[in-house]
């Protein structure tokens, strides 16, 4: 018996459908209420654990680059094989970033450079899935040149060690690092490989909380198999939902909060769930930067879709309410994600009536004007070309426009999708033609700005710069862009990291013939050296 998953969503759950076997393996046994096949006396229940926030990382040098006089912060990470207590009393195998998911996270002011040495010290294959291990970082929403830019067939074998260069010249945005290895990005991110990664500027340090009232959120779900490590089912390369939710590492963690205003920085990590944040007040979800930094203006919002990979920063003014108040951010989901019992729910507040700094001007006020930023400002009249790419589904293989990674590797990573010139300004028309999915689309290099979806505005919460589209079931979405910075080739891709790993993903080429000597090649100018025992 085989039944589309179409189908399958639409008899309302596959806990419904036994005879499911046909398609999704594995989960044939599992109902309804979870995927998990850990005992259900072990599973995790919401809201009985803290809320964390990952560690800080500070750099082990200080110095100046002397190519340019600008300050500059040296970091060690190395990437290793541990296990973590998702679940009190389990070890779940991971792979994490200094040992930790999420992993450390690295915050640096606007112009003070960052070069982070990345070392392998991963087994060669995986602990519990047996894929290979080579690991190949991308600093995601960073302008970094090609070689640092985690060109996924640019990989870094364990016992190695590749030194990554950040300019951090972009105005103040949540950027994030993740694994990017060739065809086992999915396993490796959702094994822990994600962290985040911050840059401040003058104008959002002034206008928006800091500190302990500035906090980074990764949102990602999780299943697990009988004996507590995680369970990887990508359904056949289509995605893969757990039934268990995670902030910041933690299942449905509860957060004391006083009552002044926090901003959120909120990253969604799953490697395939998409979102509908809301709390369960009713009250507003205050968004006052996308992937690319600050919006013109704040949008409130009572709810909004949020597909993995992008980041949106919001305000929830905890001053309205009394201490002891418990609020809920909830998530009533999107079409064509797999739900359980507990995935319309993320984390608790409980308002406490600890003292603050009234002082703050932030911690009472809402700022009505943000932050201009030069993408928002582009026009129609501007751009040279207007390119068209579908996302589709052809013979069971993800494409883009008909491509895939295997094209360019086939072309020994010379052909191109498009080539535009540095500086010029081009619209990108982005169709989903592949029926019953939805597609986070991510281009490296450049924030863009969304024009349209399906001939309408966009959202108002899409109304600030971006480096990833949400691009939904027969939804025709218009972008513009300028592809300023650097030349070089860089990869638009599809962010469901399954669909990523076979095959959706191509290259463009920025400023460059193709054939024409490459001085910053993705794969050649920046090699991995053998890694030799560093200092803790």
């Amino acid at each position: 018996m085989s039944i589309s998953r179409r189908s399958l969503l639409a008899a309302g759950g596959f806990g419904v459908l036994t005879g499911a076997a046909a398609l999704y393996g594995p989960l044939a046994t599992v109902s309804a209420k979870s995927a998990s096949r850990l005992d259900s006396s072990r599973m995790p229940v919401p809201f009985r654990q803290k809320f964390v926030i990952p560690p800080f990382l500070a750099p082990y040098k200080r110095g100046i680059d002397p190519g340019d006089g600008q300050p500059v912060n040296y970091y060690r990470v190395t990437e290793q094989s541990t296990t973590m207590e998702i679940v009190p009393g389990i070890k779940t195998p991971i792979l994490g970033y200094n040992g930790v998911f999420p992993g450390p996270t690295i915050s640096n002011d606007q112009g003070t450079h960052a070069v982070v040495t990345m070392r392998n010290q991963l087994p060669r294959k995986h602990p519990v899935l047996g894929t290979p291990i080579a690991t190949s970082t991308h600093l995601h929403g960073s302008a970094s040149l090609p070689q640092y830019d985690g060109y996924a067939s640019d990989t870094t074998l364990p016992g190695f060690k590749k030194d990554y260069h950040y300019p951090n010249v972009q105005d103040a945005r949540t950027l994030w690092y993740h694994d990017h290895g060739v065809h086992f990005t999915a396993q490796n991110a959702y094994s822990g490989l994600a962290a985040m990664y911050i840059i401040h500027d003058p104008v959002e340090k002034a206008l928006l909380p800091q500190g302990e009232f500035d906090i980074p959120l990764a949102i990602s779900d999780i299943q697990f198999q009988a004996n507590g490590s995680a369970m990887y089912d990508d359904h056949s390369h289509s995605g893969l939902w757990g039934d268990v939710i995670l902030a910041n590492g933690v299942p449905w963690p509860v957060m004391n909060v006083k009552r002044r205003i926090y901003r959120f920085r909120l990253l969604n990590c799953s490697i395939s769930r998409s979102f509908q944040f809301h709390l369960s007040t009713g009250d507003p979800l205050i968004i006052v930067a996308t992937d690319a930094g600050l919006m013109p203006k704040p949008q409130p919002v009572r709810e909004y879709r949020h597909a993995n990979s992008e980041r949106y920063e919001f305000l929830i003014d905890f001053s309205r309410y009394k201490p002891g108040q418990e609020i809920v951010l909830r998530n009533k989901s999107n079409p064509f994600n797999i739900d359980y019992n507990h995935t319309d729910k993320v984390m608790k507040f409980v308002v406490t009536d600890e003292p603050f700094n009234t002082n703050d001007p932030t911690a009472r006020t809402i700022p009505t004007v943000l932050a201009d930023s030069a993408v928002m400002h582009l026009a129609r009249s501007q751009s040279k070309i207007t390119r068209n790419l579908q996302v589709e589904r052809k013979n069971g293989e993800w494409k883009l426009s008909g491509k895939s990674w295997a094209d360019v590797i086939a072309s020994n990573f010379q052909w191109a999708w498009a080539n535009p010139g540095l500086d010029d300004v081009e619209i990108w028309e982005i169709e989903n033609r592949s029926g019953g999915w939805f597609h986070p689309v991510h281009i490296h290099l450049v924030d863009f700005h969304i024009l349209s979806r399906n001939g309408k505005p966009a959202f108002a919460y899409e109304e600030g710069p971006k480096d990833v589209m949400y691009v939904g079931e027969n939804e025709k979405i218009q972008v513009i862009m300028r592809f300023e910075h650097h030349k070089g080739r860089y990869m638009v891709h599809c962010h469901n990291l399954p669909h990523e790993d076979h095959d959706m993903m191509i290259q463009f080429r920025v400023g460059l013939k193709e054939g024409e000597f490459d001085p910053n090649d993705p794969i050649k100018a920046a090699r991995p050296v053998w890694d030799t025992p560093a200092p803790a």
